[in-house]
């Protein structure tokens, strides 16, 4: 492990034979759950999440070809990655969790223009409609299956309160939130009852196990069940960017020439 806690090393050694095995270029890979999200307990999984490029001449081709790469927990390391026109084709759609791991604060790696080129496209690209309902439907399918418990389990509460508090940010500003729950807390929850149980339990949180749970926070109770009653009533108050596609074509093909640029594709077809 290193200082920030993470198997960098380990993880670095598994990109390689990502590549090696599928002959593919790992261009960005990141830290994605509770780790990426600071609530984190000492037993969570490492959720390594990855974009690829395979050689140009692969995507030339009419049969339906795999885009994804993903393999079994080993050693608490999950490992999952999407191929680039996947991504692409998702990041059109504004696709939340992908707008997410451009935005982790852990990166494993970030290899030539891909993964900033996406970020400076993100604002045209990011819809405040998709992340909202997003957010909304995980909160409240977490509320359904967890909170109406007698003990919840403190993970849980935070997986309605991250993003509810996400959708308070979407509809206050109409951006991509933070990954992080902690500046999420700090603008929506500055003080109070509330916050005070929010802080123990990330204490909480962060010390015990995945498993570890307790009896209803009565404060955090009823100011979740009050957000949620209100977030569902202004579901449908974002508005819906215009978008084309063009632009991500053309950054598709500007990502495979940096990515493999000594291809012998680019030579025979005088790329």
């Amino acid at each position: 492990m290193t200082a920030d806690g993470l198997p960098r090393d380990e993880v670095a050694r598994r990109l390689d034979a990502v590549e090696a095995e599928h002959d593919v270029r790992i261009v960005y890979a990141v830290e994605s759950g509770s780790r990426a999200w600071g609530f984190a307990s000492a037993d969570s999984d490492f959720d390594v999440r990855f974009l690829y490029l395979h050689r140009p001449a692969w995507y030339l081709a009419i049969d339906k070809r795999r885009d994804v790469i993903e393999y079994a927990i080993v050693d608490e390391i999950d490992l999952a990655g999407w191929d680039l026109p996947k991504a692409l084709g998702l990041f059109f759609k504004s696709n939340p969790p992908l707008f997410e791991w451009l935005r982790s604060p852990l990166v494993y790696r970030e290899v030539g223009p891909v993964a900033e080129g996406l970020r400076g496209l993100a604002s045209a690209f990011y819809d405040p409609r998709a992340g909202f309902h997003h957010s909304l439907h995980m909160a409240e399918s977490n509320v359904r299956a967890e909170l109406r418990k007698e003990r919840i389990r403190h993970k849980k509460y935070f997986y309605v309160l991250r993003p509810v508090l996400s959708c308070l940010w979407i509809d206050a500003d109409g951006t991509t939130p933070p990954m992080e729950l902690q500046p999420l807390v700090e603008r929506f929850l500055p003080d109070g009852p509330v916050r005070e149980e929010v802080d123990r339990l990330l204490v909480a949180k962060r010390a015990g196990t995945e498993a570890d749970a307790g009896p209803r926070l009565p404060a955090l109770h009823a100011y979740l069940e009050d957000e949620l009653a209100d977030l569902a009533v202004r579901a449908g108050d974002q508005p819906k960017p215009p978008r084309s596609v063009e632009p991500l074509n053309a950054f598709l093909v500007a990502s495979l020439k940096a990515v493999w640029p000594d291809d012998p594709f680019w030579s025979r077809t005088g790329g």
